[in-house]
């Protein structure tokens, strides 16, 4: 399994960044794409996932970005994006993308510690 993560970099406050998840290697059919992010001396936190599954593509999101993020996926293309909108200087972190095998459970996003493959992550900057 390989996961490649793209298009973080510097915005202002109030900006706008898409991510992109390129996935590739994968053969299992049941599976969630989930984003997660690490800010400098905090720990990695889940914060969006969308099932690769399911035909309507079920999403969640963590209170920090509901309303300004949306994960979506292109299944032909097996990536997945996440538009960031409104961005504040919190949200300044390394975001990583996931696999997580089946579905999110009760809509609780998942700890890292039930995650078995991960991309190597890209730095979004938000300077306030």
């Amino acid at each position: 399994v390989q996961l490649v993560e793209s298009g973080g970099g510097l915005v202002q406050a109030g900006g706008s960044l898409r991510l992109s998840c390129a996935a590739s290697g994968i053969t299992y059919e049941d599976y969630t794409i989930v984003w997660f992010r690490q800010a400098p001396g905090k720990r990695r936190v889940g914060i969006s996932s969308i099932s690769m599954t399911d035909a309507d593509g079920t999403t969640h999101y963590a209170d920090s970005v509901k309303g300004r993020f949306t994960i979506s996926r292109d299944n032909a293309k097996n990536t997945v994006y996440l538009e960031m909108n409104d961005l504040k200087s919190e949200d300044t972190a390394v975001y990583y993308c996931a696999v997580l095998w089946g579905e999110v459970v009760r809509g609780l996003l998942p700890a890292t510690g039930l995650i078995d493959y991960w991309g190597l992550g890209t730095q979004v900057t938000i300077a306030s």
